[in-house]
């Protein structure tokens, strides 16, 4: 008897010292995960607010797709909650929610949106009926940098959250929460009679507690070497850590299903998704949804199975009263509720490319790890908008181009292109897409690839002529270009450039020059200028990439990127201020304060008068010349653009501006190889449907000429000044003072005195200014 008490006694002792040592093992894993970083949350990346203002088209820019994706709702009587809305004939009432934002906030605001056919016709306050300029609505989610289990969440605060939410999950999960260590052994009995009663498993006795450490440091194995873990892990987190901190690491735990490839955590994504709006705006209806569902997220989806999603929510809400947690008068209302759940809408698939150009932007220290665990948000000058339709165009106009030149598809090395646009007052990045595939290659052919720019680059050379240096420009509107043969001699051999059409044109016009895009007249005014001082135009414009000093730079040799040609016909579209490139505007950290901010950062380059004359010959391109298939695809409007095809056809370029965008398309092949095809057939086409779709087919604004710029009328052959007897003249502005010496008529020219001098005092007032 002895031996054998000793027995039990060793056995229990070693017992109760194995499970010593289990404790102290699952304490260091416990406190290390507790007293760590408990959750990974992606950084958000927000697109800019959309403005609505009268006159605009709302069905251009896509506005019911947009307040579907901000999570607005339809409410069809009554007065709108916020987060809600009613269409009605010639009407849209909107409650728009508050939102944070750095720089731009905004409070709740209840409007009614007036309509004329497609366009918004007036926006007035609800109440008062006050009539108001422009409304904002919040920024859409562009993207998040997730980690390696892609899992979403938004962390919420126990104490920001109604205590009907509270309520909800714990009436219906572990309704004695508040009261039990870790295990709650009334619930563990009854469960366990239920399930013998039933045959089969159809309740848990899990607390809450359990869950999360099932959650947070277990596999979904089912043994009893688990669930021993599982109750003593439970125990030990309830020694060491408060109810509160324990509910809250749960609430923000909970899986709530899937979006897309994307897993969705925690009450404050959950309240995203389904309806929104945040978990502290949540009804109580709403709040019981939520907690219904977490038993099965899958199979009580209120978007697949109303029904059951139904009959649980309503389940819970009755648990809730009868556990007097809410009153009989809360009951009927919230069952009288329907769903109301927002439509589901995917994470933007278009905008991966210009996640990535963001990445590249942000300062080194926010590595890959902290944007896939801190929680950041990022606000980003991305159009939404703008980077569906760029995506949408390049990908089906590449398409155009494979179905229609059948040799371009080819199946080892696709038909590539890029698009890019920007403001060109702010240098904000507001669509970039670098292929036309992100799954088939992450490669940015915007930012990353270099290409030999073609004649795109030639308006730098005319820059660089019509500039005043030392008081006068090399040329003006008026002066005429040889576009004859021509030879440079260079270290490797004569260099003689030649024109697209094989011919020479003589003296041109300078706006017929560039309008036809002669490359023998550029590149012998190239020569006449300087490279070294059309290298220096160019840098100045905004162009960082090497630049080597020979002949052909001027018809376009150089290697450039998209986004730099970009950045420079921006310097142009802005009046000579060169703009930094920017993709996005602020950070702000988890706690909600700004960490970064991306000031504007313009410069002034280059005059504004010789700004606005290269703007002007670049509408001729639009109007007369080689982009002429602008005005073809039916575009109204200011206009300023260029064409662009490098030797032998192997890259099409169209870059141009309108005075609120600038665009630039390259198309090519990434193992340069012949298109077949120019410019105006390949890029241009790309450009126009971009820009058509963007502004409704008429461009706003104007190009108005500064007040350093005169129009005086000249002699087109000549390029004389046009005087009463002159048997031609066209109207053709000039830098002040520039403007010719010579005059048509010969005769009309007094002795010894300046033409403008006599023409102001014969027919003073003749000559028009602007």
């Amino acid at each position: 008897m002895r031996v054998a008490g000793l027995t039990l006694a060793l056995v229990a002792f070693g017992a109760g010292f194995f499970v010593a040592q289990q404790a102290v093992k699952l304490d260091r894993v416990v406190r290390a995960r507790f007293e760590g970083q408990l959750f990974r949350v992606p950084s958000r990346v927000l697109s800019a607010p959309t403005i609505l203002y009268p006159g605009l088209d709302f069905e251009r820019i896509g506005l019911r797709g947009s307040l579907v994706r901000l999570g607005y709702r339809e409410q069809a009587t009554g007065e709108l909650a916020p987060g809600r809305l009613r269409w009605e004939p010639g009407r849209l009432h909107i409650h728009r929610r508050a939102f944070e934002h750095p720089t731009r906030p905004e409070p709740p605001r209840s409007v009614v949106m007036g309509m004329a056919g497609t366009r918004i016709d007036s926006i007035r306050e609800a109440g008062s009926g006050r009539e108001i300029g422009a409304l904002l609505l919040e920024p859409e989610l562009v993207g998040a940098y997730y980690g390696p289990n892609r899992e979403q969440r938004a962390l919420v605060r126990l104490s920001e959250l109604p205590p009907h939410l509270v309520d909800a999950v714990l009436a219906v999960e572990d309704q004695r929460f508040l009261t039990h260590r870790g295990i709650d052994f009334r619930r563990v009995l009854g469960a366990l009679w239920v399930n013998v009663r039933s045959g089969r498993v159809r309740q848990g006795g899990s607390t809450v507690t359990q869950q999360l450490v099932k959650n947070f440091f277990l596999t979904p194995e089912r043994s009893l070497k688990r669930k021993s873990q599982e109750a003593l892990m439970a125990l030990i987190v309830e020694a060491r850590y408060e109810k509160e901190e324990i509910l809250e690491a749960y609430l923000n735990e909970i899986y709530f299903g899937q979006r897309g490839s994307t897993a969705v955590h925690g009450i404050g994504e959950a309240a995203r998704l389904y309806f929104g709006k945040t978990a502290g705006a949540l009804s109580p209806g709403e709040a019981a949804l939520l907690a219904a569902i977490i038993q099965s997220p899958n199979g009580l989806s209120p978007h697949r199975e109303p029904e059951a999603a139904r009959k649980r929510r309503d389940l819970v809400l009755r648990l809730m009263h009868g556990q007097g947690r809410i009153d009989a008068a809360t009951l009927t209302a919230s069952l009288a509720e329907p769903l109301g759940v927002a439509a589901v809408t995917p994470e933007p698939r278009e905008a991966r490319y210009f996640l990535d150009a963001l990445r590249r932007q942000l300062p080194t220290f926010y590595g890959a790890e902290t944007l896939t665990s801190e929680g950041l948000q990022i606000y980003s000058t991305l159009d939404l908008r703008l980077q569906r339709l760029a995506a949408r165009t390049l990908r089906e106009e590449l398409e155009r181009l494979e179905r229609s030149f059948p040799r371009l598809a080819r199946e080892e090395s696709p038909l590539q292109g890029c698009l890019v646009a920007l403001q060109p007052q702010t240098g904000a990045v507001l669509a970039l897409v670098g292929g036309r595939s992100y799954a088939m290659t992450q490669f940015d052919r915007c930012s990353q690839a270099r290409r030999p720019a073609g004649s795109v680059f030639k308006p730098f050379v005319y820059v660089a002529a019509l500039e005043p240096r030392g008081g006068q420009p090399h040329i003006t509107l008026a002066s005429r270009l040889d576009d004859g043969p021509l030879e440079v001699r260079t270290t490797s051999g004569a260099w003689r450039p030649e024109n697209y059409d094989g011919e020479f044109h003589g003296e041109v016009p300078v706006r017929e020059a560039l309008e036809r895009s002669m490359n023998v007249a550029a590149a012998r005014l190239g020569q006449e200028v300087g490279v070294d001082q059309v290298a220096a135009v160019a840098r100045r414009l905004g162009v960082t990439s090497r630049l080597p000093r020979v002949p052909s730079l001027s018809i376009g040799s150089a290697d450039l990127s998209p986004l730099e040609i970009a950045r420079a016909y921006a310097t142009l579209a802005a009046g000579g201020v060169r703009p930094a490139v920017r993709t996005l505007e602020d950070v702000v950290d988890a706690e909600g304060r700004t960490v970064q901010r991306q000031s504007i950062e313009i410069e002034r380059v280059l005059d504004e008068g010789t700004a606005f004359l290269i703007t002007s010959i670049l509408q001729g391109v639009v109007d007369r010349g080689t982009g002429r298939g602008i005005r073809a695809a039916g575009i109204t409007g200011p206009v300023a653009a260029k064409t662009g095809t490098s030797d032998e056809e192997r890259d099409a370029w169209f870059a141009g501006y309108t005075p609120e965008l600038v665009v630039v398309v390259w198309v090519g092949f990434d193992e340069p190889s012949s298109l077949g095809i120019p410019a105006s057939r390949a890029a241009l086409p790309i450009w126009a449907r971009f820009v058509s779709e963007a502004t409704g087919g008429h461009v706003r604004g104007a190009f108005l000429p500064p007040a350093d710029v005169e129009q005086v009328a000249v002699d087109p052959v000549s390029g004389a000044q046009a005087l009463a007897g002159c048997p031609r003249s066209r109207l053709e502005y000039f830098l002040e003072g520039t403007r010719p010496e010579a005059v048509c008529p010969e005769w009309a020219r007094a002795d010894g005195e300046a033409p403008g001098r006599w023409i102001d005092r014969v027919f003073g007032g003749w000559r028009s200014r602007r």
